[in-house]
C-alpha cells in the first residue's frame, strides 16, 4: 500500500511563507502527475496545484502568483512553496496523484496563517 507523508506545515502570520513537504513510498513515482490539497474546516477538498511527471505545473486561481509546486523525482517527493500567504489559505495540506487521487489519504500538514 503506498504511504503518503506530508510535513512542513505550521502557524505563519499573514504574508509569511512555507515550504511542504511530501513523500511517497510509490516505486512508480515518476509516471504520476502529482499535486497538493488542501482541506479548511467545513469545506471540501480542494486541489490547488499539480505537477506532471515532465515538470508542468497547473494551479488553482486562488493560489496562482503565490504557490510554487515542485517535484524531485528521485527522492519520490514533492514541495509546496507558499508566498503571501493569506488567512484563507488556513487548511489541512494534503499530496496524492491528481487530477485523481488514485492513493490513500495521508495525515496531512496542517497550514494556519493568523496574527
Amino acid at each position: 500500500q503506498v504511504q503518503l507523508v506530508e510535513s512542513g506545515g505550521g502557524l505563519v502570520q499573514p504574508g509569511g511563507s512555507l515550504r511542504l513537504s511530501c513523500v511517497t513510498s510509490e516505486n512508480q513515482f515518476t509516471k504520476y502527475t502529482m499535486g497538493w490539497y488542501r482541506q479548511a474546516p467545513g469545506k471540501q477538498r480542494e486541489l490547488v496545484a499539480r505537477i506532471t511527471s515532465s515538470y508542468i505545473s497547473n494551479y488553482a486561481d486562488s493560489v496562482r502568483g503565490r504557490f510554487t509546486i515542485s517535484r524531485d523525482n528521485a527522492k519520490n517527493m514533492i514541495f509546496l512553496q507558499m508566498n503571501s500567504l493569506k488567512p484563507e489559505d488556513t487548511a489541512l495540506y494534503y499530496c496524492n496523484s491528481a487530477p485523481a487521487a488514485v492513493w490513500s489519504w495521508g495525515q496531512g500538514t496542517h497550514v494556519t496563517v493568523s496574527s
